[in-house]
């Protein structure tokens, strides 16, 4: 007995776990979505592909598990593109089904007709045609193995026609999913020990790979009395129940965060990628620990170069370590990041009732949103407020787009997140220029009768951005927005819609907010002039500011600056 191509591919998804497929239906695409439907694939409707390709990744990040996007040839499968990036950096497990112009139209310049591998295969961990019928169950499995296992998107590319040519499908491939464990070998591990026992201030900088180290990473601190730091994606995973924690170095990071990493002299990079090399340590021999090899040195210059799994490193490690007595690098660090916590929480409260600062919004969310909620956050300033003033706890995730650094990407992955944790409470941190760029998606979550709530900070500006241009001494040029009131955007969609302009109406309008069973939008007139300051402020930086004051004098903006000299820069 035969089947289509299309059955083919979509039993192999689902065999390897697949569930929910994203995306918008086209002719190309016909008899795949028709198998789907037939074989109870979740479809989401989605108004724009990238919203799919966000949507997918957060689904399959906050799952593990294998998740879809779906898209008609030419410009359907081109608008996936950046939300593939996203998904893909990310290291999410989506297989992207790209459907092409009927095979007879080849080579021909038939409309629509793209060449989406070219495309796509500088985004994926797989990507290939489907050449003929009989290779449609052994390429999808391959498909779905590679972005199990090498953790990434794969994209498999099928011709219209070829979805609905019939196979014989006589040997059934299935997919592996193997979890060796990773370590390095004992001699190297001993280089480890000989290296921490020369030390003195030791730092342990955590990033992503220690998402299942938690408890290996604390133990690991309590026997070497030293400081955790850790980077923006590691924050749901090192930040809860780690008396060694100091927080984040980086351009968001905190003082504390920036001074354990700076003042050691030995640096344990367990399982991080972090890209900016001006907050690496200048004098401190630095070892790197990561499951990748060529990722060892990448970003700086290392004594000490090993490949593993953190877990499974740290175990064999932990045995080989005698435990230290001198915890005094370790309490300096502990008392200064109480103190920046303390001046992080100072600025929450520097409030008047006609000024709300982004600050105040973020303390009040993290003080309301369920223990076990789920943050999304538009990259640029909502951004910072997520990871500097929304506490992990161990049951909350985060997600942002930290590694594509894409606009837009807050709400669409609340989809996905939603659709995949649907007893859980999915808020999205959306700055105003996110919001606007893919609106057209707030009807999705009325489509798909999504519970996520929306809080927008509305300043006016893409404020990231601008405050980039005042640090290089520029005037800021281009940044500003002519916003509508997103409350009364929301109701028109259909979803619950509010606007909040007075500090002291705000956690009123907050609670109902949070309250309503369906998808609703809060929005928040918020400090369009609030600076993210970094943990240390170059004099380069402060001359370039005042450059930038002096300018703005000149140009007529005059208030301008002393809102600066307001927040400390100028002063």
């Amino acid at each position: 007995m035969t089947k289509t191509v299309a059955d083919v591919m979509v039993e192999a998804l689902m065999e390897a776990g697949a569930r929910r497929c994203y995306g918008i239906v086209g002719d190309t695409l016909n008899y795949v979505t028709d198998s789907m439907r037939r074989k109870g694939m979740d479809w989401i409707h989605v108004r724009h592909e990238e919203v799919a390709g966000f949507a997918a990744g957060a689904d399959s990040y906050m799952t593990g598990e294998l998740t879809l996007c779906a898209g008609s040839t030419g410009p359907g499968s081109l608008h996936f593109i950046n939300g593939i990036f996203e998904s893909h950096r990310n290291g999410a497990p989506v297989v992207l089904i790209a459907s092409q112009i009927d095979s007879v139209q080849e080579g021909f310049d038939f409309p629509q007709s793209v060449d989406q591998k070219k495309i796509y295969e500088q985004c994926s961990v797989f990507c290939e045609y489907i050449a003929h019928p009989d290779q449609a169950r052994r390429i999808t499995v391959m498909a779905a193995q590679a972005a199990l296992t090498k953790r990434g998107v794969a994209v498999i590319v099928v011709n219209g026609d070829t979805t609905k040519a019939r196979t014989a499908d006589s040997i059934h491939w299935s997919v592996s999913v193997p979890d060796p464990v990773l370590r390095p070998r004992e001699e190297e591990l001993d280089k480890l020990v000989d290296m921490i026992g020369a030390a003195k201030k030791i730092t342990i900088y955590g990033g992503y790979g220690c998402r299942d180290a938690h408890d290996e990473v604390v133990a690991l601190a309590a026997k070497l009395k030293a400081p955790v730091a850790h980077t923006s994606r590691a924050k749901e995973f090192l930040e809860y129940d780690n008396p060694f924690d100091v927080s984040m170095t980086g351009i968001i990071g905190i003082k504390s965060g920036f001074e354990a990493v700076e003042n050691c002299d030995l640096l344990l990079c367990l399982g991080t990628n972090f890209a900016w090399t001006q907050f690496y340590p200048k004098d401190a021999r630095i070892v790197q620990i990561d499951n990748d090899p060529t990722h060892i040195g990448r970003r700086v210059p290392v004594a000490l170069g090993l490949v593993g799994n953190v877990k499974d490193t740290i175990a064999a490690l932990l045995p080989k370590l005698e435990e230290r007595s001198d915890d005094s690098f370790l309490q300096k660090c502990l008392k200064e990041h109480q103190s920046s916590l303390k001046e992080l929480d100072d600025q929450t409260k520097e409030k008047s009732p006609d000024l709300i600062h982004p600050q105040f919004v973020a303390k009040t969310l993290d003080g309301l949103a369920a223990d076990d909620a789920i943050f999304t956050c538009d990259v640029g300033t909502p951004f910072v407020w997520m990871l500097r003033y929304i506490r992990a706890n161990g049951r909350r995730r985060f997600l942002t787009s930290l590694l594509h650094g894409s606009m837009a990407n807050g709400y669409p992955m609340a989809i996905g997140c939603q659709k995949s944790h649907p007893g859980r409470q999915v808020i999205a941190m959306c700055g105003d220029g996110g919001m606007t760029m893919l609106m057209g998606d707030l009807l999705t979550l009325v489509q798909e009768e999504l519970p996520v709530k929306l809080v927008v900070f509305q300043n006016n500006t893409l404020g990231f951005v601008e405050m980039e241009m005042k640090v290089e001494g520029l005037l800021d040029s281009y940044t500003g927005l002519k916003n509508p009131d997103f409350g009364a955007v929301a109701r028109a969609c259909g979803l619950y819609g509010a606007r909040v302009d007075n500090a002291d109406d705000l956690e009123g309008a907050m609670r109902e907010w949070l309250a309503q069973p369906g998808p609703a939008l809060l929005d928040v007139a918020v400090n369009r002039m609030e600076l993210v300051m970094p943990p240390i402020v170059e004099a380069s930086e402060v001359v370039s500011t005042a450059i930038y004051g002096a300018k703005a004098v000149l140009d007529g903006r005059l208030s301008d600056v002393w809102k600066l000299v307001d927040s400390n820069v100028l002063k």
